[in-house]
C-alpha cells in the first residue's frame, strides 16, 4: 500500500468518523460492559443447527471488526475479542434508523452489539443485533493478513498488528503467561518465597557475559544491567531464607540469534539442604507436570519432532558425551593433546573469531568443542551431567570426581533451557575462582566475572548447603508453542532501529 493510498483511506475514515459524531454516537466512548465472549458464546451453543435461536437469551459483545459485508438492508460484521470471532447480524428493520450508520463503519473499527444468538442457514453461530454502538474508530487500515503482514521483521516491529490480524500468534503468548503462572503456583505450594533483586547493579555477576552498562546520574557511578539473578539470590540464602526464587529479566550485550535474545527472562530458585541431584528431580518432575497441565500429555510436538518430557530423563555425562561424539580417545581435559587434536581437527578461525579454537583459552576450546558435537545432538529432554570446573565457577567441586563439579543442564533439541548446580559455599575456594576470572578479565576476556568483594564477604558468613537452578522462560515457551525463534514468543523483542 502506498504512503498516498494509506493518507487517502486514514482521510475518509475521519469523514465517517465526523458522520458518525453527527448521528450521535460518541466518538471515543469512556467504557463499555459486554455480558459474554466469543468464546463463551460458542462454548454455550456447541450443537446448535442451522435455524437454531434463542430469543430469549440477551447478549452483549463487544470486539473489533474484522470484515464488514454491507449488502444493503442488511450488514455482517466479524468481530474479534480476546477469546475469538463472532458474528453479528445487523438490519435495518431490526435496528431502525441508527442503521444508517452502519455505512460508516470500517475494518478494524471497535463495536458494541446487543441481541439475542441464532445459527445461520451455513451453521454460523451469529448474534442477531438490536443496538450497536461504535466504541472506537481505527483510522488506519488493517493489513492484508497474507500480503500486508507477511514479513517477519515487521511483525516484531508491530507486535500490536501481528496480535490483531494473526490469532494463532496469541496463543504464544497466552501459553507463555500460563507456563509462568504454573511456575509460580508450583514453588510456592512447596514452600518457596518469591523475591526481587536488583536489576540495576555495580559489580555484574553470577554468568559469563558482557553486560550493558548505563550512568546513575545522581551517584555518579556506572551500573550495569544484570547478566544473572544468582548472587543477590545467594546472599538471601546466607540471610536466612531456605527456598527463594525469582522470575526476572537478564540483559547480555551479545549477538541476536533463533535461541538468543539481549533481554530475556530466566527463573532462578536456591534450596537450602539440596545438592544438585535434588534440583534435578524438581527440574523433571516440574517440566513434566507442566507440560501435562498446559497439553493434556507429556508429549509436544516441536518443529516435526515428539518430545517426551515423561520422567526420568535420560543422563549423560559432560565430558563423557564430548569424547564419544567428538572422536576423543584421551581424556578431554588433558590440555596439551586436547590442543593439537583441535589444531589438526579445526585449523582455522571460526566465523567472528580471529583465533583458531586450537589457540583459545582452554576454558572457551572445551565449552565450544561441546557445543560443536555434543549439545546439537541432543533431542529429547536430557541432562547433561558433571562439567569441567574450569567452566563452572559459582559451582561446588564434584565430590568423588577430580576436575569437576557437580552441575547439569536440561537440554532438548540442541538447546541449553537451563543450569543447575551444588552451589560452590565455601568462601576460599570462591575467591580463588573469581581471582581465576579476574586473570582472564585483565587478558581480555570481557565476559569473565568480576570479582564481588560483597558477596564473598556474605559467604564468609556461612551459607548452608543448597542447589540453585536458572531455567530460560523464553526457550521453555519456544518448546511450548512450537516457535521456532526466540522472537516470536518475545512480545517485543530487540530490534535495529529503523
Amino acid at each position: 500500500m502506498s504512503q498516498k493510498s494509506l493518507q487517502e483511506q486514514r482521510e475518509q475514515r475521519l469523514r465517517n468518523l465526523g458522520s458518525l459524531v453527527e448521528r450521535g454516537f460518541e466518538a471515543y466512548p469512556y467504557a463499555f460492559t459486554t455480558t459474554t465472549t466469543a468464546a463463551s458464546l460458542h462454548a454455550a451453543h456447541p450443537d446448535g443447527a442451522p435455524g437454531d435461536a434463542w430469543p430469549d437469551e440477551d447478549v452483549v459483545i463487544a470486539g473489533r471488526a474484522m470484515t464488514v459485508r454491507n449488502m444493503g438492508k442488511v450488514t455482517f460484521v466479524t468481530l474479534r475479542d480476546a477469546t475469538g470471532d463472532v458474528q453479528a447480524y445487523l438490519q435495518r428493520d431490526r435496528i431502525g434508523e441508527p442503521y444508517g450508520a452502519v455505512k460508516k463503519l470500517d475494518i478494524g473499527d471497535w463495536l458494541e452489539v446487543s441481541g439475542h444468538p441464532f445459527v445461520t442457514k451455513t451453521g454460523e453461530l451469529t448474534v442477531d443485533a438490536a443496538a450497536f454502538r461504535p466504541l472506537v474508530k481505527s483510522l488506519r487500515p488493517l493489513p492484508d493478513k497474507f500480503h500486508g503482514l507477511a514479513d517477519k521483521e515487521a511483525r516484531y516491529r508491530q507486535r500490536h498488528l501481528d496480535l490483531m490480524v494473526n490469532p494463532e500468534v496469541r496463543r504464544a503468548f497466552v501459553l507463555r503467561s500460563r507456563a509462568i503462572a504454573f511456575i509460580r503456583r508450583y514453588l510456592d505450594d512447596r514452600g518457596f518465597l518469591e523475591v526481587e533483586t536488583p536489576v540495576l547493579q555495580a559489580v555484574p555477576g553470577g554468568a559469563e557475559a558482557r553486560p550493558f552498562v548505563t550512568h546513575h546520574n545522581a551517584l555518579d557511578h556506572d551500573f550495569h544491567l544484570r547478566i544473572s539473578l544468582e548472587l543477590y539470590l545467594k546472599r538471601l540464602i546466607v540471610g536466612g531464607f531456605d527456598a527463594v526464587y525469582e522470575i526476572g529479566r537478564n540483559f547480555r550485550n551479545e549477538g541476536i540469534s533463533y535461541k538468543h535474545n539481549p533481554e530475556y527472562t530466566m527463573l532462578e530458585l536456591y534450596w537450602v539442604g539440596k545438592d544438585y541431584l535434588d534440583i534435578l528431580t524438581l527440574v523433571e518432575t516440574m517440566y513434566a507436570e507442566l507440560v501435562r497441565d498446559l497439553t493434556g500429555g507429556m508429549v509436544l510436538s516441536y518443529q516435526g519432532r515428539e518430545l517426551d518430557f515423561t520422567p526420568p530423563w535420560p543422563r549423560i555425562d559432560y565430558t563423557g558425551a564430548l569424547a564419544q561424539r567428538a572422536g576423543i580417545d584421551f581424556d578431554v581435559l588433558d590440555e596439551a593433546r586436547l590442543r593439537a587434536w583441535a589444531a589438526e581437527r579445526h585449523p582455522g578461525a571460526g566465523d567472528g573469531e580471529t583465533q583458531p579454537l586450537a589457540e583459545q583459552p582452554l576454558h572457551q576450546l572445551v565449552a565450544k568443542l561441546y557445543d560443536i558435537y555434543v549439545e546439537p545432538t541432543l533431542v529429547q529432554p536430557t541432562f547433561v551431567m558433571d562439567h569441567p570446573e574450569l567452566i563452572s565457577p559459582l559451582a561446588k567441586r564434584h565430590r568423588s570426581r577430580p576436575g569437576l563439579v557437580e552441575r547439569f543442564e536440561p537440554v532438548a533439541v540442541g538447546m541449553e533451557l537451563g543450569n543447575a548446580f551444588s552451589e560452590l559455599n565455601d568462601p576460599i575456594d570462591q575467591r580463588r575462582r573469581f581471582e581465576e576470572q579476574a586473570a582472564r578479565r585483565a587478558a581480555g576476556d570481557e565476559e569473565a566475572q568480576p570479582i564481588d568483594e560483597e558477596f564473598l564477604a556474605a559467604l564468609e558468613y556461612g551459607m548452608p548447603p543448597t542447589g540453585g537452578l536458572g531455567l530460560g522462560i523464553d526457550r521453555l515457551a519456544m518448546l511450548l508453542a512450537d516457535a521456532p525463534s526466540i522472537r516470536d514468543v518475545v512480545l517485543f523483542p530487540l530490534m535495529r532501529p529503523e
